[in-house]
C-alpha cells in the first residue's frame, strides 16, 4: 500500500548563542513524527533522583499560525533513566518566539547527568484545530456518559461480560 508523503511546512529558527555548534533540531528516520531537541549547556546538569531542570535547546521558532509545536519525551531516557518531562507534552503556540526550554524530571533511582548536545526531547509540529464553545442546556447521551478515570478499562470489559451472561 503505498502512502502519501508528509506534509512539510516552512518553520524559521533561530540559533541563540548557546546553541552555537549544535545541531539544529532533526528527525532521526525517514519516518519519525518528532526532531530530537539537544541541551544547550555549557556545563554538565546533574539531576538528583525526584527533582527537575530546566534544560535550554538553545533555538527559538516561529511556527506558521495554524499550528503548534509539542515538546515531548523521549521514550528511550524514560526507559533507560527514568527521566522524561513534567508537562508533556509542552504547547509552543504559533505567536510565541522565546527559547524553546526542556522541563527534564528524574524518576529514576539514580541521578543522571545532562550533557552538551545531549538528545532531551523531540519536537512534534502539528495542525491546530480551534474549538467554538456553544453552550447548551443538555449533551447528548453515550454508552460512557460521565464516568471518568479508568472508566472504560476493567469496569467496562466487566459489564460487557456482565451483560454477555444476561443474554
Amino acid at each position: 500500500m503505498a502512502f502519501d508523503e508528509p506534509k512539510t511546512i516552512r518553520v524559521p529558527i533561530l540559533r541563540l548563542p548557546e546553541a552555537d555548534g549544535l545541531p539544529l533540531p532533526a528527525y532521526m528516520s525517514g519516518a519519525a513524527a518528532g526532531a530530537d531537541l539537544c541541551a544547550a549547556i555549557l556545563d554538565d546538569v546533574a539531576i538528583a533522583p525526584g527533582a527537575r531542570a530546566l534544560v535550554p535547546t538553545g533555538f527559538a521558532i516561529a511556527l506558521p499560525e495554524g499550528y503548534e509545536a509539542q515538546v515531548r519525551p523521549r521514550s528511550g531516557l524514560a526507559l533507560r533513566s527514568g527521566v522524561t518531562l513534567l508537562n508533556a507534552p509542552g504547547t509552543i503556540d504559533a505567536d510565541y518566539r522565546g527559547p524553546i526550554n526542556v522541563i527534564l524530571a528524574n524518576f529514576g533511582s539514580e541521578p543522571f547527568i545532562v550533557k552538551r548536545g545531549d538528545r532531551i526531547a523531540q519536537l512534534v509540529v502539528a495542525p491546530v484545530s480551534r474549538a467554538h464553545f456553544v453552550l447548551t442546556e443538555s449533551l447528548d447521551e453515550t454508552e460512557r456518559q460521565s464516568g471518568g478515570f479508568g472508566s472504560t478499562g476493567v469496569a467496562h470489559a466487566l459489564r460487557q461480560a456482565q451483560d454477555g451472561l444476561k443474554n
